[in-house]
Formats: C-alpha cells, structure tokens, sequence
C-alpha cells in the first residue's frame, strides 16, 4: 500500500491499533485496512523483585502505555505527516496468569504478582488434586487459594480478580470482562460452554466454604467473551489514560482484551487444530491446538488453555529462557567497552549467536541453567542461574553459546516429550516468534533440534502479540460471519512469506544427549538452590 494511501486510512479512522503489554517492553502496533503493519511504538520496562515478589507498579503500567502510544504517535507523525486521532478498533493484550486483587471499590488489594511468582506450588497442588486438572502456579486461581492459605488479611476485602490485560481494558472502557484465551490462565474453562468451569467452580466455593468470605468465586472473576463479541467502548477517561494529550478520542470499539499466549498464536496463524507455535523470549511456552482432550491429567507438565475462539490448547511453559543469556550478552558488550570497541546490540547478539552454529552438537559437554526464577516442571521454586563444566570439556565460544540457547530449551522439551510420545499428538505445523529467533536460522536450527520437528518464522511475527490482539481487532469488527481462523487466512496470511527450517539427525541427537545430561544435573542445580542462600 502507498504512503499516501496509508496517510488517507489513518485521517479517516480506517486503521486498527493493538498494544500489548509484555514482560520487558511495551509494544503498539497499528495495522492498515490489509492487516499489515504500518507503524509502530514501544517503552522498555522490567519487573521489580519486591520483598520476594516479582511485580510491577500499576503507575509504571500506565506510564508505560503513555510512553508507549506517544512514540507510536512520533512515528506516525515522522512517516506519514499526520496525527492518530481515530481508529476503527483496538485491543489490549498482556502477560499472562498473576493475581491482581481489587476491592468493591476498585482500591488495588496488594502488589501485582505476576506469572513469574513461584510461590504458590501448595495451592496449586491441591487445586490439581480436588479438580482433577493441571493448575500451574502462575495461574490466578493458585494465587488466591494460596492468599487464602496464609490467611492474608486483603482477601476477605476482594471485589474483583482480573490480570493485567483485563485490568488495563477494565480502566480505559469501565467493563471488567477478559478474552477466553486470558481466562484461561485464570481458572479452568469448559470448552463446550466457553465459560469458567461450572463443576470446579463449585467445588472452589465448597473448599472455602468454611471463611465465609462474602464473595463467591463467579462474583469477583471477569465475564468471558470470545474472540468477535464486543467488548466495550473507550471512554473519555480511558482516552485520556491512553494519551494524556487529548488528541486521540474517544468512542472506539474494543475487543475483548487477550493473554500473550493468545496473541502469539493469532500472530502466528496457529488457530486451528493441528497447529502450534512456540514463543520464545523472557518465557518460552509451546500451544499445540488439539484435536481431543488429553488422556489424563499432567499436573506441572502441560497446562491446558484455550485459543482466543474457545479451542482447547495443550501448553508446555517454561519460566526461563533468554533472560540469563542477555546478560552474558551485558557482559560481552562490557568486556568489549573495556577494550575500547563498541558493537550495536544487534550486532552483537547476531555475531555470538551465529557461534552456536559451529558448536559441538552436544554442546562439548557444557552445561549451563537459566534459571533466574523458578521452575515448576522441575521443582525449583527458586531461581539460580549456575555454569557447570569438567575440565575435559570443550570450553570455548562457540559451544558455551550453543548452550545457552539449548538450556533455554530444555523445560520446554521435558513438556513436549509428553505431548509427542505420550498422547501422540499429532501436528502439521510451528511457527516460532519472539526473540529467540531475531537472529536469522539459529533460533529456528536450535528450536528445531530441540522439538526434533520442522520450525517456520513467519516475516510479520517479529511484530509478536501486538499484531496478533489488533488482527483480533479487525476480526471484531471486519469478521463478516467467518470463523477467526478462516478469517485469518484470507485476510492476514493469504500471502504471508515465512521461511522454514528443519534440524539434521545429527542436530537432534546433539539436544538429546544434552537434554540428558540436563535432567542428570538437575540434583547440582537444586543442591544451589538449597544451599547458596
């Protein structure tokens, strides 16, 4: 589309805007009449450890979001010579699960505890066991019942338990509703009623019968709609907390607000049944949208959540995954400033990696864990990044990067394993976005030899779940009686150019060897844990 074309759509309110609240940066993404990306805007930020608790102010929220929809504004203002004042519609996505509490009155209850928290693993297991169904410690559920078992005083107080998406659509179009997707991560979902699951439901309620709290748990939880159904309008107030200027107005359709799992699979074009993806960067989680209900219950191995349209979703997450090597990518850009060289980021990070590539396939029995926070499927409920290697071992460049980008790796792995060998589900596709694939072929190369399958990139997702709650956007108000997967196909991805890549054998036995000698060191890692207070 011409850049007079673009201006036009943008005067008369024909573009849909998407802002998407991730772990490290604030993302906009504004899209044309074609879907296609046409500006964007964004705000770094990083999650505090406050009194043990992984968290972030709801001021530096909507700071963020400020700084983040102003930089999209100087950019549209820079490329195209005219101000945003308009949209046809627009969506809010946000990390997943956390526990943001709030009174009758909407006073914030305690800080925002975030998917990153790993202290609730004894709700969360007796959550699994009254249900019957994997609830990971992230989940929102798993942080109220386990508020209930240290009888924190603020429960007693609770109005209303949303997430970060939800939160920040409930302040801009005064409804306290949540995508089905977001939910999700919330509480179980029935997948043939598209609602909270009524049976847990009453069970949750009969196990904290006995506090007499004043509230049921249907009565403080957000509505579920799915993906399509309206979603509120943004208020003047909601405007003005979007962009303090004034210039951007009000009266804007919204959709209902969705998880970056969500996001990731809508940018990703991973909808439909059969398909995943895998999103790699601060986190790394892969969704497989199943054909059936899994045979049993895999508590801490494979959560189940749904796709932004209801389907049912296997999930393998893994807290840890780029964070530990960023910052020997901190300490490289450091080494070099102290010899008097400079090198761009981006440079940087695609010049180390590419190391990877010429490692020993197993890494030259190097073994390094990321674990900067805990981890769930390998019963650490604390972080300990840690570096372990014998002598004999191959100690250079090249195999220390190798792995670092297969550790990243290796949580993930241990939930697909269950997935491919055990449930023999099968899959005729995944797509990976994030940025653990920025640097060409060698994200996907390791991705692939760690999932022993096929990995595509697709051109656009590099513009992650911002682009994907703003295709949901469109879909709202463009979906014309289409499903959101054919719309998806006809619309955004009819001629979407991605590449694909595929491991050797030899690759692959390379992981499995390393993914062995990862499970075998476990015990060292938790000996770290345990005794490096």
């Amino acid at each position: 589309m011409l850049t007079n074309q673009i201006k036009e759509e943008i005067l008369h309110g024909q573009t849909v805007l998407g802002i998407e609240l991730g772990s490290t940066r604030i993302k906009a993404v504004l899209v044309n009449s074609e879907n296609q990306p046409i500006a964007q805007g964004g705000h770094d930020w990083e999650n505090t450890l406050l009194d043990g608790v992984w968290t972030y102010s709801l001021d530096d929220v909507w700071k963020g979001i400020q700084s983040c929809f102003a930089s999209l504004q100087a950019n549209i203002q820079k490329d195209y010579g005219v101000k945003l004042t308009r949209t046809k519609a627009m969506g809010i996505s946000a990390m997943m699960h956390g526990y943001l509490p709030f009174d009758a009155k909407g006073n914030q209850l305690t800080a925002f505890r975030t998917w990153r928290n790993t202290m609730t693993s004894q709700a969360a297991e007796l959550l699994s066991t009254l249900f019957d169904y994997p609830v990971p410690e992230r989940w929102s559920i798993s942080h109220l019942y386990q508020s209930i078992l240290n009888k924190e005083e603020h429960v007693k107080d609770l109005g209303f338990l949303t997430t970060l998406a939800g939160y920040v659509h409930w302040k801009l179009t005064g409804r306290k509703v949540l995508g089905v997707g977001d939910a999700s991560g919330m509480f179980p979902i029935d997948t043939k009623t598209g609602n909270y699951d009524q049976r847990m439901v009453e069970a949750f309620d009969d196990l904290t019968k006995a506090h007499h709290f004043p509230w049921r748990l249907e009565t403080i939880l957000p509505s579920i709609l799915s993906a399509g159904e309206d979603a509120g309008k943004l208020t003047d107030t909601g405007a003005l907390l979007l962009d303090p200027s004034g210039t951007f107005e009000a009266g804007i359709p919204l959709c209902p607000p969705e998880g970056d799992a969500g996001t990731g699979m809508v940018a990703t074009n991973s909808i439909a049944k059969r398909t995943g993806n895998v999103s790699a960067g601060t986190s790394v989680f892969a969704m497989i949208v199943l054909e059936k209900e899994l045979s049993k219950s895999y508590n801490k191995f494979i959560d189940l959540v749904t796709t932004p349209d209801g389907s049912l979703v296997a999930m393998s997450h893994g807290n840890n995954c780029t964070g530990e090597y960023d910052n020997w990518m901190r300490l490289f850009s450091e080494v070099l400033t102290t010899a008097g060289f400079s090198l761009s980021k981006g440079e940087l990070y695609d010049r180390l990696l590419f190391k990877a590539l010429e490692g020993d396939k197993e890494c030259g029995g190097l073994l390094p864990y990321n674990y900067l926070s805990g981890e769930t499927m390998t019963d650490l409920n604390e972080g300990r990044p840690l570096f372990v290697r014998e002598t004999k071992h191959t100690f250079n460049l090249a195999n220390f990067m190798r792995s670092q980008l297969f550790t990243a790796l290796g949580v993930l792995r241990i939930g697909m394993d269950i997935l491919f060998e055990q449930e023999k589900v099968a899959i005729d596709s995944i797509t990976g976005h994030g940025g653990f694939f920025k640097t060409a072929e060698v994200g996907q190369k390791m991705m692939a030899s760690a999932l022993h399958t096929p990995i595509s990139v697709l051109k656009t997702a590099g513009e992650g779940g911002a682009w994907g709650i703003a295709l949901l956007a469109s879909f709202m108000v463009g979906k014309q009686n289409r499903s959101l997967a054919d719309f998806l196909a006809s619309e955004a991805f009819a001629t979407a150019e991605k590449s694909t890549v595929e491991a050797s054998e030899e690759d692959i036995e390379g992981f499995n060897v390393f993914l062995e000698r990862y499970k075998h060191g476990l015990a060292v890692e938790k000996a770290a844990v345990q005794h490096l207070k």
